[in-house]
């Protein structure tokens, strides 16, 4: 298991500390798209669509996603009863025909086969330990002709800032991308699908805050257990990086969205 799966309940059983990474690309991504609404466009939902977002987190994408069809019938399961807690109060106020929620495990979700217009699982399949179980689950509860919708990281995302985390043992690398990147979720759609399309996000970031990385990049394993010397060496290495950079990080980004309709046979 990696360091990414390890702690789950303690790393997302509040949004507390995933807000700490996603400040950090919301306050300094640049581009002409927002990231939520550019999913969102993607998608080829349609009025009166049920969808069910698996691992659904805080549902931040819904509250950023702009303009959907009307009269979606929205389901929101987690692991996490917390962030469906969360998830449920957020959507409460949002315009949508009818919001469920309820805690639910990627691998064996609770619904017959064929509830579903799509499923969205955003940014959450690299915390498997097996995403294909969860990935032929998500087929199995769409009807014919639904679609699938996973995101994930590329080998490439914010390494200029996974570099700095060798201070205190982590990879130089985005650890999502290394656990279940764009080529795990081309592969897993198209054995399970047949078909998938990919589209990377055009962005990029420019990070003027060194405080924010640290606090960002010490919110998860094994960061949130560095020790006093290792964390002395991040804060160095951080201030040095912004140094080099004449007070700012310009930082390449590589994340993207990969789709998947269910056969009508």
């Amino acid at each position: 298991m990696t360091s990414l799966t390890t702690g789950n309940a303690e790393q997302y059983g509040s949004s507390e500390r995933l807000a700490a990474r996603a400040r950090l690309a919301s306050e300094y991504t640049i581009s002409e798209h927002p990231w939520f609404a550019w999913v969102a466009s993607h998608l080829p939902m349609k009025t009166g669509d049920r969808i069910v977002d698996v691992g659904c987190g805080p549902a931040w994408f819904w509250e950023g996603a702009g303009a959907v069809p009307g009269g979606l019938d929205l389901t929101l399961t987690d692991l996490s009863q917390g962030m469906v807690e969360e998830a449920m109060k957020r959507c409460g106020s949002l315009p949508f025909a009818a919001v469920a929620g309820q805690t639910a495990d990627a691998a064996s979700l609770p619904f017959e086969d064929g509830s579903f217009d799509g499923a969205i699982a955003m940014h959450m399949l690299y915390h498997l330990t097996d995403p294909a179980v969860a990935v032929a689950e998500m087929h199995r509860v769409l009807k014919p002709g639904g679609f699938l919708a996973v995101t994930t990281n590329g080998a490439n995302n914010m390494r200029r800032l996974y570099e700095l985390t060798t201070a205190f043992g982590g990879t130089p690398y985005d650890p999502a991308a290394a656990a279940f990147g764009f080529s795990d979720a081309e592969r897993l759609l198209q054995e399970r699908f047949g078909n998938v399309k990919s589209y990377v996000h055009p962005a990029h970031m420019r990070v003027t805050s060194p405080d924010d990385v640290f606090l960002a990049l010490t919110s998860y394993p094994p960061g949130d257990q560095a020790d006093d010397r290792q964390l002395i060496a991040f804060k160095d290495a951080i201030q040095s990086a912004f140094a080099e950079g004449g007070g700012a990080l310009d930082v390449p980004k590589e994340t993207g969205l990969f789709l998947a309709i269910k056969d009508n046979s």
